[in-house]
C-alpha cells in the first residue's frame, strides 16, 4: 500500500467507516492498523485507530483533535491515569464551565494538543473581547477527513485533519500524521497549521505529554538540556533545586510548573528524557526549537487517585495568558493561507542501555552542570510571582 492509503472518515464525500483491519509483514515482523469505535459511556462515538508495528503499539484518536490515548513498547506502558478513567467525546465536554476550565472534564490522553487559536489559562483576549477557556479547542474537535495505510517501505501511518473555525473568529486547520516503522520504538508526529481566513490570525500550540505510573515514580528524574530552569510562581521557586526530581504520590500537593530554555544540537534538534529511578525505562521527547521554541514542565505529583503525572511540554510559547504572550513578543502569527509546521519524535526506552544512550546524547548537547537554576520567577516569563 502507498502513501494514499484508506480513507477511513471523509465528512465532505458522506465516509465512514466503522472499522478497518489491515497487517503487513517484514521479514520476521508483523505490523497492524486497527481502526474501532467506542460503544458505550462517556466515549460512546470516539472513533481510534491503532498502530502496531509489532513492537511499539499506539491509539490515535481521530475524534479527540489527533491526540495519543495511549501507547504500549515492549512492555513498556505509556500514558497516565487520569481521574477521567476512560476517553470523552467532545460533545459531553464543556469548556466554559468551572470559570473556562471544563477542558479538564475530557483531559486524559498520553498526548493533548492545547490550541490553537490559545492556550493556557482560562480569561479574555483584551483585542477583540473574545472569551478564552483553559488550553483551547482543538483537543476537543473531531477531525473531518481521515486517511490511514502501510506505506511501500513499511511505514505505518494515520493522517487526520481538523478544523478549529468559527464566523468573525480564528480559521485554522491542523494536518497531523502519526506515522512509525516496523520494529522501531519511534513515533512520529508531523505536523502543519494552516491559517483559512482572509486576514492574519494569532496562534499557539502546546503538546501536552502525559507520564504516570510505572514509569513515573519516587526517584524519577527529566534530563534536558537545559541553560534555564524559571519557576512561574513563588511556590515552585520553593523546590527549584529539585525541579528535575519526582516525589512519591502526596495527597493535597499542590502543582508546580517550570519553564526551561533549551539548547539544540547541530540539527537544531533537542531532546527530553524522563526516566525512572534506575535508569531502566523511560521515554524521551525530540523536537526542533525553531518550531517549538518553549518548554514547560508539569510536575502534578498528587494522590494516585487524584492523577499522579508529569507534563512534559513543547510548545510554541508559554502557558500564560494570551495578552502577556502577545506582550513579550511570543504570540506567533500567521498571514492568510500561511502555514506552519514542526515534527515530534516519541521514543520509547525499555532497556538500561536505550536510557543511557538517550541520557549520553542530552549531555552531549548541554551539560546538566551548565544549568542556570532562577530563584524566583522572572517577570519577562513569568505572567504570577
Amino acid at each position: 500500500m502507498n502513501d494514499q492509503g484508506t480513507v477511513l472518515t471523509d465528512a465532505d464525500q458522506r465516509i465512514w467507516l466503522d472499522s478497518f483491519r489491515i497487517e503487513n509483514q517484514v521479514n520476521d515482523t508483523v505490523s497492524v492498523i486497527d481502526k474501532w469505535t467506542i460503544r458505550g459511556g462517556p466515549g460512546d462515538g470516539i472513533d481510534v485507530v491503532e498502530i502496531d508495528n509489532g513492537r511499539l503499539c499506539v491509539s490515535v484518536l481521530p475524534t479527540r483533535g489527533m491526540g495519543l490515548w495511549k501507547a504500549r513498547c515492549d512492555d513498556l506502558l505509556l500514558g497516565w491515569d487520569s481521574p477521567v478513567n476512560r476517553p470523552v467525546h467532545p460533545s459531553l465536554v464543556r469548556p466554559g464551565e468551572s470559570g473556562g476550565a471544563g477542558w479538564l472534564g475530557g483531559f486524559q490522553e498520553l498526548l493533548a494538543r492545547c490550541g490553537l487559536a490559545w492556550h493556557g489559562p482560562p480569561g479574555t483576549d483584551s483585542a477583540d473581547g473574545r472569551p478564552l477557556t483553559l488550553h483551547g479547542r482543538i483537543a476537543n474537535l473531531p477531525a473531518h477527513r481521515v486517511t490511514s495505510g502501510i506505506a511501500d517501505d513499511g511505514r505505518l501511518w494515520v493522517r487526520g485533519e481538523v478544523d478549529e473555525t468559527a464566523l468573525f473568529g480564528p480559521c485554522l486547520r491542523l494536518d497531523s500524521t502519526v506515522s512509525t516503522t516496523p520494529g522501531s520504538n519511534r513515533l512520529t508526529i508531523l505536523d502543519t497549521v494552516t491559517n483559512l481566513a482572509g486576514t492574519t490570525a494569532d496562534f499557539e500550540v502546546l503538546y501536552h505529554t502525559n507520564i504516570g505510573s510505572p514509569l513515573l515514580e519516587p526517584g524519577s528524574r527529566l534530563a534536558a538540556p537545559t541553560r534555564r530552569v524559571i519557576p512561574t510562581n513563588a511556590h515552585a521557586a520553593v523546590d527549584i533545586a529539585d525541579w528535575n526530581l519526582f516525589a512519591p504520590p502526596q495527597a493535597g500537593y499542590v502543582e508546580q510548573c517550570y519553564f526551561l530554555e533549551l539548547a539544540a544540537d547541530a540539527d537544531g534538534l533537542a531532546m527530553i528524557v524522563l526516566h525512572d529511578a534506575e535508569a531502566r525505562h523511560g521515554v524521551a521527547l525530540e523536537f526542533p526549537i525553531a518550531s517549538l521554541p518553549c518548554f514547560t514542565l508539569w510536575k502534578n505529583t498528587v494522590a494516585t487517585a487524584d492523577g499522579y503525572v508529569v507534563g512534559i511540554e513543547p510548545s510554541t510559547d508559554l502557558p500564560n495568558p494570551r495578552d502577556f504572550e502577545r506582550d513579550k513578543g511570543r504570540l506567533m502569527r500567521l498571514d492568510p493561507g500561511e502555514t506552519w509546521s514542526t515534527h515530534i519524535d516519541l521514543v520509547s526506552l525499555t532497556s538500561q542501555s536505550e536510557v543511557t544512550e538517550a541520557l549520553d546524547r542530552v549531555a552531549a548537547i548541554h551539560p546538566a552542570t551548565s544549568a542556570h537554576l532562577c530563584d524566583s520567577p522572572l517577570p519577562e516569563y513569568c505572567s504570577a510571582g
